[in-house]
């Protein structure tokens, strides 16, 4: 088997979307995702629903991604799914399809780490998109998970800050609820933060030593003074709606900015890359701009649709794990807590 030609199949279930990607020789042919418009009425997951719609979606959303990528399921050389980390059941969906597609095609499976999985996803072949060098820091950032991450190779990471409590996306798709906004709030939050004032309204950051984050304090702080603004005027938020927004998006930036630059100057690294859901943020992307200019950073997006939860994360960590074979064996179980 030549190295030229590799096709494999990744699948991602770890949360509420279920994907699949067929990636040949680092190159993504294929990248399909069945999002679950059911949790938006609960305003958060519910992980009993997600792992429902995973079994009704997983095969279309496979034949799909086959289709798209023209090519055969015989002609797969290896299954990538999430081991984890993420919710239980819907993690199990995604494994025992991949287990079983694996032992009936008779090919290698390889499990893969949703948060090494964020962080591999610049590596995917994509025209316009520069790849970091080893060593750089990589700070993920979604829903569930916020980590400054050093990467010296492919598989070897090392966590050197995280949130002690909440993540980042939590922060604000809470305070977006405190709000009265939809979910998930992050990006209706941008899209008003660039209406509003930054500085219209002071939050004070939390003091955390070292590199890790907090983020429940902000939570708190942001319910406290909506309380008491709006006892005072029943139609504060409305009025002040982009102002708050764009306060509260300068205040997060500021907190996962200032952990970034400790980082950097900590270890000397100055290749910055970001992944997860949250690094859509625009935002969060202009701030890191700024910081090419102000520290000498070289900073490296995923294109946008590698950001969010999807298979071509996973079908990139199973490629070059093919290329180590580094293959796992049918025993394998997921693991909600996994970490990198």
């Amino acid at each position: 088997m030549t190295s030229e030609n590799i096709y494999i199949l990744g699948i991602e279930s770890s949360c509420d979307d279920t994907a699949a990607a067929v990636i040949h020789n680092g190159k993504i042919l294929s990248n399909v995702i069945a999002n679950q418009k059911i949790h938006e009425a609960y305003g958060g997951v519910v992980p009993e629903l997600a792992s429902r719609a995973h079994q009704q979606n997983i095969v279309p959303v496979v034949d799909q991604a086959l289709k798209k990528a023209n090519i055969a399921k015989e002609q797969l050389h290896a299954i990538a799914f999430t081991r984890g980390p993420g919710l239980m059941g819907s993690l199990l969906v995604g494994t025992s399809f991949a287990k079983s597609l694996a032992m009936g095609l008779n090919i290698p499976l390889i499990d893969v780490n949703h948060m090494q999985a964020h962080i591999l996803a610049h590596f995917i072949d994509e025209e316009g998109f520069n790849k970091p060098p080893f060593p750089f820091l990589a700070m993920t950032i979604s829903g569930g998970h916020t980590q400054i991450v050093k990467v010296s190779n492919y598989f070897d990471m090392e966590v050197i800050g995280e949130t002690i409590d909440d993540a980042v996306g939590e922060a604000y798709d809470k305070s977006g609820k405190i709000l009265g906004l939809g979910y998930p709030a992050g990006p209706q939050i941008d899209k008003r933060a660039q209406l509003g004032n930054p500085k219209a309204f002071k939050f004070t950051k939390p003091k955390v030593a070292g590199l890790n984050f907090s983020f429940s304090g902000l939570k708190t702080a942001i319910l406290y003074f909506i309380q008491k603004e709006t006892a005072n005027n029943p139609n504060f938020v409305e009025e002040n709606i982009n102002d708050i927004c764009a306060s509260i998006q300068y205040t997060i930036i500021g907190i996962l900015m200032d952990k970034l630059k400790l980082a950097s100057k900590q270890t000397g690294i100055k290749h910055i890359a970001i992944g997860g859901g949250v690094s859509a943020n625009s935002g969060i992307r202009q701030a890191l701009k700024t910081g090419e200019s102000k520290f000498g950073w070289t900073t490296y997006v995923p294109k946008f649709e590698f950001t969010t939860d999807n298979a071509a994360m996973i079908a990139i960590v199973g490629y070059l794990k093919f290329l180590e074979n580094d293959f796992t064996e049918q025993d394998v179980t997921a693991s909600a807590r996994l970490k990198i």
